[in-house]
């Protein structure tokens, strides 16, 4: 969903504050889109799968919507796929939006898991990046949560916010285990140019409380912190943002490091289907990011992922995950070949201390995940400079 309440200055998703008007638009669209699934995945030279066992209904703020306009949404799913019993049902929600008939609403469609923006519970933090709620907000929230029956509720938290300490950040995460919440995610806030607060910093300036951002250093001394005090207490990292206790792992996030297919619906929603010939591997689509080209009906952009590509993203996708890569797994599907090939990559990564090498498994060590992009890159196979496609693929942050 691209609606929210207010634009948080750090975000660079597409999502921003719309008129009510467009949402009826925009779920018809939604709507629309699903029914017309197999038709698209024909049309995309993708294999569709009827089965589901995961649904996530990310944002934005999925909770600002009506909610008949949600059940509408999840009515279309259920219209068009065989949603299983098992299946996991997740709503991304902002504190602060779950009154009571919209939890029921929740509950009405299935909902059995919720993820909380929460991103800081230092009220200051929070305010400091236009986010609207309070610690007691997050709280009481989790507490009609749970008494509705939904008790497995994941906390985001952003780390190297403004105004962030290392004694602050220590009160978020105890805040965090306080709640008790099975699952956890850990991001680093990201500097970049599609948000407010990236801009600001990169061009040095005050606004958006921008220098009162730590350091990157600071930023990856929180997330170390994070691993420690969240693991000391049970809830393990599985992957290099997300902390559970023992089977609350998102079976939605695995799928995108374990590269299982899947279908997005509404704006830059994406999507990863098993190619329907033997050749390509797989293909990957997206819609418009952008809210009114979506809606006028803006073509998919597609990309074709060859054996090749696949390969690469076998590794920079399963390495995000603790576990790691199975070797003997990459042979199996791609050839011991391809696999002896990667051997100097992997002796240098090891040697650097970014790698570990585990009998038949190869996984990121603690300073491998705070570098993990530079070890993503060392498996990809060098790209012309006129060759512009996106080679790392950027699942939406899910948890």
């Amino acid at each position: 969903m691209p609606f929210c309440r207010t634009k948080c200055s750090y975000c660079n998703f597409a999502s921003d504050v719309f008129s009510r008007v467009l949402f009826e638009r925009y779920v018809d669209h939604v709507c629309a889109d699903i029914a017309d699934a197999p038709r698209i995945a024909q049309e995309m030279g993708g294999q569709i799968e009827r089965e589901v066992d995961s649904i996530y209904l990310g944002g934005g703020t999925p909770t600002v919507l009506e909610v008949t306009q949600l059940q509408r949404i999840f009515a279309a799913v259920r219209a068009q796929f065989e949603v299983l019993a098992h299946t996991e049902v997740t709503v991304e929600c902002a504190p602060g939006t779950l009154a009571p008939n919209v939890i029921a609403g929740l509950q009405n469609c299935g909902v059995n898991r919720v993820s909380l923006g929460v991103q800081s519970f230092i009220d200051q933090e929070a305010a400091a990046v236009g986010r609207l709620h309070k610690r007691a907000t997050v709280l009481e929230d989790i507490a009609r949560l749970r008494a509705a029956g939904i008790t497995n509720i994941n906390i985001d938290l952003i780390a190297g916010l403004p105004h962030q300490t290392a004694e602050s950040w220590q009160e978020s995460l105890a805040q965090t285990l306080a709640t008790g919440a099975p699952h956890a995610s850990v991001y680093m806030l990201e500097v970049d140019e599609d948000s407010r607060l990236g801009r600001e910093l990169i061009a040095g300036g005050t606004r958006y409380h921008a220098h009162f951002v730590p350091d990157e250093e600071a930023a990856a001394d929180f997330y170390v912190a994070a691993c420690e005090e969240l693991g000391s207490a049970s809830v393990a990292q599985y992957e290099i943002s997300n902390f559970a206790r023992t089977g609350f792992e998102s079976l939605h996030n695995l799928k995108y490091w374990t590269r299982q297919p899947y279908l997005g619906f509404g704006v830059d929603a994406h999507s990863m289907l098993i190619a329907s010939e033997p050749e390509p591997e797989a293909v990957r689509f997206s819609t418009a990011d952008v809210l009114e080209k979506y809606v006028a009906g803006s073509a998919l952009q597609k990309t074709i992922i060859s054996c090749a590509e696949a390969l690469e993203e076998n590794f920079f996708l399963g390495l995000r995950l603790n576990r790691g890569v199975s070797l003997p797994s990459v042979a199996a599907r791609f050839g011991e070949q391809q696999v002896e090939n990667l051997q100097p990559v992997m002796a240098e990564l090891v040697a650097d201390g970014l790698l570990d090498q585990a009998g038949d498994f190869i996984r990121l060590t603690s300073r491998g995940r705070l570098l993990s992009n530079e070890v993503f890159q060392a498996f990809l196979a060098p790209v012309p400079v006129s060759d512009e496609r996106q080679r790392i693929p950027n699942p939406p942050r899910n948890a």
